[in-house]
């Protein structure tokens, strides 16, 4: 009897660890996740000792008693790099969503889809070293497949294969990398992409500059803190590691190794740099020269001047394209936000012209909320041509919001409660015997456009209907009484104030509207 109790025991406490895990934060799920496992690890050694008679009727007992789940031994958790959205988060989330469209929008952008997955090849060589971060699809149909990394390849694959020649347009979508995940940053293994595109031939840096324009409202607008846009130019890039020596063929693993500099002190980019890609101390150190300079339109007048550089005319244009660059950003009034910064490298390998980087200043690298990077772009002119059956060319330059990460950033910051629903009306029965003129009336509004919510028993009680308006942050509450009925009058009862007035039916949809649009929206928030 011993063992059986304690098997009936662990049995309880196993079910009480899986609902925890179902309510429990991310922080607190890894520790109910190690004591689930620690329960089952017992188990087993229950069942090695000889106990798994009594387990197994344990276990014939609780299925005869009622259904069970499909798996008790299943550790209920979302996979490694993911994470589900409560209604708080959701709302919050997609506050941040309609804020970026509507920036987007204000700029001219129309919206395209494309599937979740591509053709392998479609996606393979295109991002460097990160390639080994696409998730491959197993083999379905004679087609090998693979979850897009990004949604730069897939416009191009769209422009290309569609003859698009000029298209200014925004997406957001999933995308997919096989990364370490770090959650509290805002990395994860699934996460939504908003990408601002512009395709087509136009005179240089008009479209580059409007897409910094783009990421400056977008941060400005959302408020989290003070932030750089740093700038670069691929051609530059080139052009310098052509001046220290680096031989032409290791470009784009020196420019790998560069773009770690955000997050690891040059020392060790530069041991990366000798002994993994194999070039010399002095190149190296040639390389430590430049990517230390950072500033303004006086960095671009220091290394028009120099005499390595000018010697190489892919880094004079670079260059030039910067200079143009830093102008249209002061007549944007974004001059202030922008960082002309050599470390700037974006390891991936269909860039060819301006690059882009927006981080947060002043972020502690030991903060739950300091996330860095948090847009990214450039202009990438051969990538269409990958994908267009004549090799025709169109030039694009783009930029990616990081979503996820502002989201953490926000989520972080969001203090108290905020309405998760846009209810504008609740419908409340004042006594027993009125749920169908509640229904009549819900019609009504409905109707009218009117989003009106009530209570699903037949006859709640007054109060907890109240209580439920203040709960949800409902603004208005129709009351039904026979005698105001009798009389073709309701109540309408502002929830915040609690005053109420009787207002006849025939004209209660006006007077709603009225009350609604004069309503201060920030009240319901």
């Amino acid at each position: 009897m011993a063992e059986r109790d304690s098997l009936r025991v662990m049995i309880t406490l196993q079910g009480d660890l899986v609902r925890k895990l179902k309510s429990a934060t991310p922080q607190d799920k890894p520790r109910i996740q190690a004591e689930v496992q620690k329960l089952l690890a017992l188990k087993e050694q229950q069942k090695e000792m000889g106990f798994s008679s009594a387990y197994e009727s344990e276990s014939s007992s609780r299925e005869t008693a009622g259904p069970a789940p499909a798996n008790r031994n299943l550790a209920l958790k979302t996979a490694k790099g993911t994470r589900d959205y409560g209604p708080e988060a959701m709302t919050l989330r997609q506050r941040v969503l309609d804020h970026v469209v509507k920036v987007f929008k204000r700029h001219g952008a129309e919206t395209i889809d494309t599937p979740v997955f591509e053709l392998k090849e479609v996606l393979t060589g295109k991002y460097g070293e990160d390639s080994k971060l696409i998730y491959d699809l197993k083999d379905q149909g004679g087609e090998l497949l693979a979850l897009r990394y990004d949604l730069t390849v897939p416009f191009a694959r769209y422009v290309g294969m569609g003859n698009v020649f000029n298209i200014k347009r925004y997406h957001i979508a999933k995308v997919y990398r096989r990364d370490n995940p770090q959650i509290t940053r805002g990395r994860y293994r699934e996460f939504y992409q908003c990408d601002f595109d512009i395709a087509g031939t136009y005179d240089p840096m008009l479209p580059d500059a409007e897409c910094v324009k783009v990421v400056a409202e977008i941060l400005d607008e959302l408020n989290l803190g003070e932030f750089t846009v740093k700038l670069n130019h691929r051609k530059l890039l080139d052009g310098m590691f052509e001046a220290c020596g680096v031989p032409a063929d290791k470009f784009r693993t020196a420019c790998s190794s560069v773009d770690k500099l955000d997050k690891t002190p040059w020392e060790e980019v530069r041991q990366e740099m000798i002994n993994e890609k194999g070039l010399s101390e002095a190149t190296v150190d040639r390389i430590g020269e430049y990517v230390t300079l950072s500033g303004g339109i006086e960095l671009v007048d220091r290394l028009s001047e120099d005499e390595h550089l000018k010697a190489i005319p892919c880094a004079m244009e670079g260059l030039a394209d910067m200079r143009l660059l830093l102008q249209y950003c002061d007549i944007f009034e974004i001059g202030h936000r922008i960082a002309f910064d050599l470390s700037l490298a974006r390891g991936l390998d269909y860039y060819t012209g301006v690059i882009y980087e927006a981080v947060l200043r002043g972020s502690n690298p030991d903060d739950e909320v300091a996330v860095g990077s948090v847009a990214g772009g450039g202009r990438y002119d051969n990538l269409v041509g990958m994908f267009n059956p004549k090799r025709k060319q169109v030039p694009c330059v783009g930029v990616s919001i990081g979503v996820e990460r502002i989201f953490s950033i926000l989520e972080a910051k969001s203090m108290g409660l905020f309405r998760t629903n846009e209810t504008e009306i609740y419908v409340i029965s004042a006594h027993k015997g009125l749920h169908l003129k509640r229904l009549e009336m819900l019609n009504k509004l409905w109707k009218a456009g009117i989003k009106a919510e009530h209570s699903y028993k037949l006859n709640p009680k007054l109060l907890a209907q109240l209580q439920q308006c203040e709960e949800d942050m409902i603004p208005y509450a129709v009351i039904l009484g026979d005698g105001e009925l009798a009389r073709g009058v309701v109540k309408l009862r502002e929830i915040r104030s609690r005053k109420e007035e009787e207002v006849p039916l025939e004209s209660l949809i006006e007077h709603i509207r009225t009350k609604l649009q004069t309503r201060n929206p920030s009240s319901a928030q």
